[in-house]
């Protein structure tokens, strides 16, 4: 009797042919749309649609099945990142959402039917010797490990990641010789549960000064959640050299700016810290972190001090912003990973 599996399906590419592969693979092959949005409202947003979803079910002839988990989004997600916005703080709610919305559900969902695997269409890549190892996935310009790395254990032993042994395009290529509708969709890339942009689920943000590395007055900004650091538009200045955001001062609800070589940061502490193989790899240690989802790793000392991560690059890194994710890495393997707190 082939093995079940639970299939995560947004209706996009990557998880229509991680259905394909599955099945080829001999599994059962379920598909489960976890719906995030007001069952009142469209069936569509700009992360996935139930229509697609369905659809590329069909034409593969499997069956699929709808939860709607849109409360869990809202408290789990959608809250706490806005939240962080209020406070100063850039979070990174992809990360929340595999954490604490995706998996856990598609784990439970899993269990009411006595399917043992799920599966999604993440481009990461897993490695089964004893506990499970989280690598990279073969494609280094789709890559979405750093959003996995809070993962737990008994979550990856359960996954599988189909798609993350292939580049896209041969992703793509396999959808359009399948004669899958899902080839055609324009791959998502905005934030969710914001296709207008964070201030605009803040619209009562409150404005406030903005002043330079030396304390002086430069104007008012528009509200914190307007800016992140790193950010050179939008802020109103003019002067002889670009100004660029350096930090947010909540206490003051006011923007810190400078050039952009006050950008830079020799390292990090990191805060609510997990490792895929539930432990670290010592008090001390080497890997490359990354802190954010399309910054290139730095190699980096790690010192582990009373839950910190204390993070001292080789080399100077850019726009390192309390909130995002940092990512330890040893080559492919992910490590593990915290919440950057502040800069060094």
């Amino acid at each position: 009797m082939a093995e079940r599996v639970l299939l995560g399906m947004s209706g996009g590419v990557d998880s229509s042919v991680a259905a394909f592969l599955l099945r080829e693979a001999g599994y059962e092959v379920h598909g489960l749309t976890l719906w995030l949005w007001n069952p009142q409202g469209p069936y569509e947003n700009p992360c996935c649609s139930l229509d697609a979803a369905a659809l590329a079910a069909r034409e593969l002839g499997i069956p699929h099945e709808v939860i709607q988990a849109q409360e869990d989004f809202r408290k789990l997600v959608v809250e706490p990142a806005l939240a962080a916005y209020r406070r100063g703080v850039t979070p990174n709610p992809c990360a929340f959402c595999n954490r604490e919305v995706r998996f856990a559900l598609l784990l439970r969902e899993a269990d009411k039917r006595g399917i043992h695997w799920i599966a999604t269409g993440h481009h990461a890549r897993l490695v089964r010797n004893g506990k499970p190892r989280l690598l990279r996935g073969r494609d280094p310009q789709k890559d979405q490990s750093y959003f996995l790395f809070s993962l737990t254990p008994e979550e990856l032993g359960r996954a599988l990641f189909p798609v993350g042994d292939y580049l896209k395009a041969e992703i793509r290529a396999m959808a359009e010789r399948l004669g899958l509708t899902a080839a055609k969709l324009r791959e998502s890339q905005d934030l969710c549960f914001a296709p207008e942009g964070i201030p605009a689920l803040i619209p009562d943000a409150e404005p406030g000064p903005i002043y330079d590395l030396e304390g002086r007055l430069l104007g008012q900004h528009k509200g914190l959640p307007h800016y992140t650091v790193g950010q050179r538009h939008g802020l109103g200045l003019s002067g002889r050299r670009p100004l660029y955001v350096v930090a947010l001062d909540p206490e003051r609800n006011a923007l810190i700016v400078g050039p952009e070589e006050a950008l830079y940061a020799r390292g990090l502490v990191a805060r609510d810290l997990h490792w895929i193989s539930g432990e670290p790899p010592g008090p001390r240690f080497s890997a490359e972190v990354q802190v954010r989802y399309r910054a290139a790793p730095v190699p980096a000392e790690v010192e582990l001090r009373e839950g910190e991560a204390w993070v001292r690059w080789a080399q100077p890194v850019r726009a390192v912003t309390p909130g995002q994710a940092a990512v330890f890495y040893r080559g492919e393997e992910v490590l593990g990973g915290g919440i950057i707190a502040r800069a060094l």
